[in-house]
């Protein structure tokens, strides 16, 4: 069998810069640098924010094996995903540019939770590595095996938008289920009742909070949820597309489409307009994420942004901060919800007949 070989994002550059000459550009000593560097508590916010500027000016590049070895710290998390797409992106880009600022490295490793060898893959790449932390994507962040190998081995965990917040470590998310009703009512205030629901992928935690918001405020409005209307797209365009198609195929279409992601709204979109439908004034779609094929189609899509960015940076800050003596999380653990925004595009539109 082959060795799986990790992806690192390296976020450093060539030292040519000395923290002393950081330390002389921003009137402080190289002690106060580490302390910025490496996030200590007790700098002055003035202070701080000059040993940044003079970081940025002299483009100054932490040495991260000297770091390493000073500080018995590797300086190297971990970033685990299900499969790449638009999420996974931008959910690194937020943080690569956080580790960044500390002198970290991102390492990202895509693991399959089906695969047979994947519980012996783990073991071998925690042993191989001494990882600081490991940020865990849906689904992986609720996957039995994968917590249990990282808790056995001592390495701190930070939970992206699980299934249950409960647990030793802490998680990142929004409201999914909120969000949901909110754009549930947006389509019943335009007058839509007969409204298709395309499922994410089961494993994911958001698959139920997103269903079950919208179930909640079809029966707050007394709008029944026709079973027939609910079908399973898994978080991706193939399987969306056949939904789409079975939905609209139908002798009585829904006259809107709620897409539990963007990537199903696409192809909810691209079956509507291959069948001559006008939109949104024969079909309204509505997706979820905002990312980047939400604005690159037509109609653009009205869904929920996700701070997917911010989310990276604050998971990432949490393991930076982590104290490498200290095992576990202090109490209580610091789980952090963030805020969603609707965004009104133009797939959506009154319901045709509806009165009101």
């Amino acid at each position: 069998m082959s060795q799986r070989v990790p992806t690192v994002i390296s976020t450093l550059q060539p030292q040519s810069v000395t923290i002393q000459e950081v330390a002389d550009l921003a009137r402080v000593s190289p002690k106060t640098v580490s302390r910025v560097i490496n996030n200590e508590p007790g700098v002055r916010a003035d202070t701080h924010l000059r040993v940044l500027q003079a970081i940025e000016q002299l483009d100054y590049r932490p040495n991260l094996n000297a770091r390493s070895l000073a500080s018995d710290r590797s300086f190297l998390i971990g970033l685990f995903c299900h499969r790449p797409g638009d999420y996974l992106s931008d959910f690194q880009t937020g943080a690569v540019e956080r580790c960044r600022v500390s002198g970290f490295h991102l390492m990202v490793e895509p693991w399959d939770g089906t695969g047979p060898e994947m519980a012996n893959q783990v073991a071998t790449l925690l042993r191989q590595l001494r990882l600081e932390g490991v940020i865990l994507l849906p689904p992986l962040s609720d996957h039995p095996l994968i917590l249990s190998k990282l808790e056995d081995a001592a390495v701190p965990i930070v939970r992206i938008a699980p299934r249950r917040v409960e647990g030793a470590s802490p998680c990142v998310r929004i409201d999914d289920y909120r969000a949901a009703r909110a754009l549930t009512a947006h389509l019943l205030d335009l007058g839509h009742r007969r409204i298709g629901f395309l499922r994410g992928h089961p494993e994911h935690g958001a698959t139920e909070q997103r269903y079950g918001g919208f179930a909640d405020e079809m029966a707050a409005r007394g709008v029944p949820v026709e079973p027939g209307l609910v079908l399973t797209g898994n978080f991706t365009f193939a399987d969306g597309f056949a939904c789409a198609e079975t939905l609209l195929g139908d002798a009585d279409p829904p006259t809107a489409i709620f897409a539990s992601n963007d990537d199903m709204a696409a192809a909810a979109v691209s079956v509507a307009q291959r069948r001559g439908l006008k939109l949104p004034e024969q079909l309204s779609v509505v997706g979820f994420d905002d990312s980047p094929v939400a604005q690159m189609i037509w109609p653009q899509l009205t869904t929920i942004r996700q701070p997917v960015k911010a989310m990276a940076a604050i998971a990432t800050d949490l393991i930076i901060r982590h104290s490498p003596r200290r095992r576990g999380w202090p109490e209580p653990i610091p789980h952090q919800m963030l805020d969603f925004e609707f965004v009104s595009r133009n797939s959506t539109a009154p319901c045709a007949g509806a009165s009101g």
